[in-house]
């Protein structure tokens, strides 16, 4: 599917109407026995590195395509590890490590009864060992214990998709807190044998807290800091990698067509804190608890726990025009911390459902 225009990024200072300064209180440790990847070269007078990509933020419509098949499939998939810098706003920059160079790595889409052999690389150029745990494999670690390489190695596991559902797969080498943090993490969607209902668009999105040596909003290059994860104080807590990434001030905001039923997949990578997850101007229509495919979904839920270490779907209906926010309800965390993305309901407005203006003083938005 299509990438999401790259707009030039602005301050995220001014997102989606949300005010508030965002050079708060972060972490501010000396970070002289911080865990960290070779430190990046810097690029300008704020001590911002040089980065190796223009974005790290998942394109949120990047979903498979539904499961059509109704007998099983062996699936061949490789994902690569890439370490890469690159900035969490502009000005800001971090050294991520991820799966195939995106944050969420990408979402698996299998069939229950599948097979999957699953090929893991890592580049001669990494720094760092890697592995990869799916909470969908019956096995030691996930497959984690299998897939442990070193750079220049790679390893490969081949596993049987015995339960549906929406599940998290992750790093898991001993520093799996700064793994994660640092963007390792993503999706493995097993559909039941019997599908999952229709709808019009799906969408994928991944949360995660981001633990540096620097200040919210502070300019340069930021490093990571056990002492603020062990703190479980993030500097940053972002959708995809980045601030504020899918908002008019990022890479703008998702398109959807009035009227369109939406699933919307969060992958909770964490490492530490659970979401409040929301939809600022809706509610969760449907509700697949904690990725839970096959019970029947719970109804018209205005905000749900999804935990560290989960996927939980869940589906909109779009009657109405205007911005829907996804949000974490712990709202400090939209505000100063860059937990915000922004659907884009585009259509006519629907007076019977929503009436900005029911007086016909202002004519609306």
């Amino acid at each position: 599917m299509a990438l999401l225009p790259n707009i030039e990024r602005r301050s995220f200072l001014k997102v989606a109407g949300l005010g508030g300064a965002a050079a708060l209180a972060g972490c501010t440790e000396d970070s002289a026995n911080a865990a960290s990847t070779t430190a990046a070269q810097t690029s300008d007078e704020s001590g911002a590195a040089s980065v190796d990509v223009d974005r790290v933020a998942a394109d949120p419509t990047d979903v498979p395509d539904p499961v059509d098949w109704n007998q099983p499939r062996t699936h061949d998939i490789t994902m690569e590890t890439k370490e890469v810098t690159a900035e969490i706003e502009p000005g800001v920059t971090f050294d991520y490590m991820t799966f195939d160079g995106r944050v969420p790595g990408p979402m698996v889409r299998v069939r229950r009864g599948d097979t999957v052999n699953l090929t893991l690389r890592n580049p001669e150029g990494s720094d760092m060992p890697h592995n990869i745990d799916f909470h969908a494999v019956y096995g030691p670690g996930g497959g984690a214990n299998a897939t442990t390489i070193a750079p220049g190695e790679e390893a490969t596991i081949e596993f049987k998709a015995t339960y549906p559902g929406s599940h998290i797969y992750h790093c898991a080498v001993p520093n799996m807190d700064q793994h994660i943090s640092a963007g390792m993490f993503g999706a493995i969607l097993v559909e039941p044998k019997d599908g999952l209902p229709e709808v019009d668009k799906e969408l994928y999105f991944g949360q995660h807290e981001l633990y540096t040596d620097k200040e919210t909003g502070e300019e340069g290059h930021h490093k990571w800091s056990v002492e603020a994860a062990k703190s479980e104080d993030p500097t940053y807590m972002a959708f995809n990698g980045e601030a504020y990434a899918f908002t008019e001030d990022g890479y703008g905001r998702v398109p959807i067509e009035q009227g369109e039923t939406v699933r919307v997949f969060l992958s909770n990578g964490g490492p530490n804190l659970s979401s409040s997850w929301h939809a600022i101007g809706n509610v969760w229509d449907r509700l697949y608890r904690d990725g839970d495919l096959v019970s029947d979904p719970a109804r018209f839920v205005e905000t749900t726990p999804v935990e560290p270490g989960t996927v939980t779907a869940a589906e909109i209906e779009t009657p109405v025009p205007g911005p829907i926010k996804i949000v974490d309800h712990s709202l400090t965390r939209v505000a100063r911390k860059g937990l915000l993305g922004v659907l884009d309901v585009q259509g006519e407005q629907n007076p019977e459902i929503y009436d900005p203006d029911p007086d016909g003083d202002s004519g609306g938005e």
